[in-house]
């Protein structure tokens, strides 16, 4: 590592805000302060849709930071890169001693210039072709091949300082949490739940989750693993709270007093209305569910249609569009899939029925849980209710 290292945060379509993108870049700001607090002292500050993460002193873990940073909604790139002075042959010199591991490997290379401040003598392709012809010269055996380079040497001419970098990688995108709102989203053990609340959380969403439990039928380590699941998304999220609600006695009241076919989509028009009752305490605008559509009965249209019948919330379903192959694609990138796939089972598989009705009228389903007295299951559930704090 060069002790002058520092990260280069690139902004993704926050910098397509209007008036109010000062105020998305000061949460961005902030979620990235709160993110490398743990890696040291950093000064840590914005010009020109980027943010500057600068260690202070030599105990700062810049690895650890650059791992952080990437996980972090709101940036589009994140670069390493060496400051130096505004200087053709300072540039050169930083460039021959930062890189020299890259050039060591490489058989082509092409400069790419980005000339910021607008003072600096030469333009972009002036900087790049003045770099390009030294460091061509003090590494002969590397040819110069501005189409299909195996390294490209980043200069950027900013404000302060030049910069010198190897290519970006990509950041997570999205928008800064905390710009879209509250939503609660419905958590389950599966593969799906934590890639939709994954997906909501990148449009800036604050999220905090609901589990349901049905003991004896569900296990602890079931549980175990849905916490587990929570904190690999704290690690885009941040902090959040997973709200436990005891799920036993209406499932078995479902199962005593309601047509077989209609068991799921009772059961879930209860999870409706309980998630519901937590986004309202939560102060949340939203519920968010994995549903996929047509992926199992219970997510036909119609289906869909009565589930969401028992709330006037906003249900936010990202996956909506999605096949399973991408999903599984998705919690691989995310983090997710090993967790996801642990053998314990969740209460959705709990008296699951063997012929579902997959083309439900909402009048039908309203009539056969209308002999449960649903209001006071609700309260009971809710007052069962238990909660954790997950951090990443």
């Amino acid at each position: 590592m060069n002790n002058n290292e520092i990260l280069l945060l690139k902004l993704g379509e926050v910098v397509l805000k209007g008036l109010n993108r000062r105020a998305f870049e000061d949460k961005l700001m902030s979620n990235v302060r709160r993110r490398v607090r743990a890696c040291g002292s950093f000064q840590i500050y914005i010009r020109q849709s980027t943010i500057y993460v600068e260690p202070q002193n030599e105990n700062c873990d810049i690895e650890t930071a650059f791992a952080a940073c990437r996980q972090v909604f709101g940036i589009a790139a994140i670069a390493r890169a060496v400051p130096c002075d505004k200087d053709v042959d300072a540039i050169v010199a930083t460039a021959k001693q930062y890189l020299s591991e890259e050039f060591a490997k490489a058989r082509t290379f092409k400069v790419e210039s980005k000339r910021a401040d607008k003072l600096f003598h030469l333009n972009s392709i002036q900087i790049s072709q003045a770099v390009g012809g030294e460091l061509a010269e003090a590494f002969p055996h590397v040819a110069v091949d501005v189409h299909k380079p195996d390294l490209t040497v980043y200069v950027e001419i900013r404000e302060k300082h030049a910069y010198v970098h190897a290519p970006s990688v990509p950041g997570a995108g999205g928008l800064p949490i905390g710009m879209g709102g509250t939503a609660v989203s419905l958590l389950s053990g599966g593969l799906d739940s934590p890639v939709s609340s994954w997906m909501i959380a990148r449009r800036g969403v604050q999220l905090e989750m609901v589990h349901f439990v049905s003991p004896p039928y569900t296990s602890d380590q079931a549980l175990e693993k849905v916490l587990q699941l929570a904190r690999e998304l704290t690690a885009y999220t941040g902090r959040t709270i997973v709200h436990i609600i005891p799920f036993t006695e209406i499932q078995e009241e479902i199962r005593k007093n309601c047509p077989e076919e209609y068991f799921t989509l009772i059961m879930r028009r209860f999870m409706m209305r309980l998630a519901a009752a937590v986004a309202k305490k939560a102060g949340a605008g939203a519920l968010v569910t994995g549903e996929s559509l047509g992926q199992v009965a219970s997510q036909t249209m119609m289906a869909l249609g009565v589930t969401e019948d028992v709330t006037l919330m906003p249900v936010l379903r990202p996956l909506i569009g999605m096949d399973k192959v991408e999903i599984i694609r998705m919690a691989r990138e995310i983090g997710t899939y090993d967790t996801s796939i642990l053998p314990y089972e969740d209460c959705c598989t709990v008296f699951t029925p063997r012929h579902p009705c997959t083309r439900p009228k909402v009048e039908d389903v309203r009539e056969a849980e209308s002999v449960l007295d649903i209001d006071a299951l609700v309260e009971r559930a809710l007052a069962g209710e238990t909660w954790v704090r997950v951090k990443p």
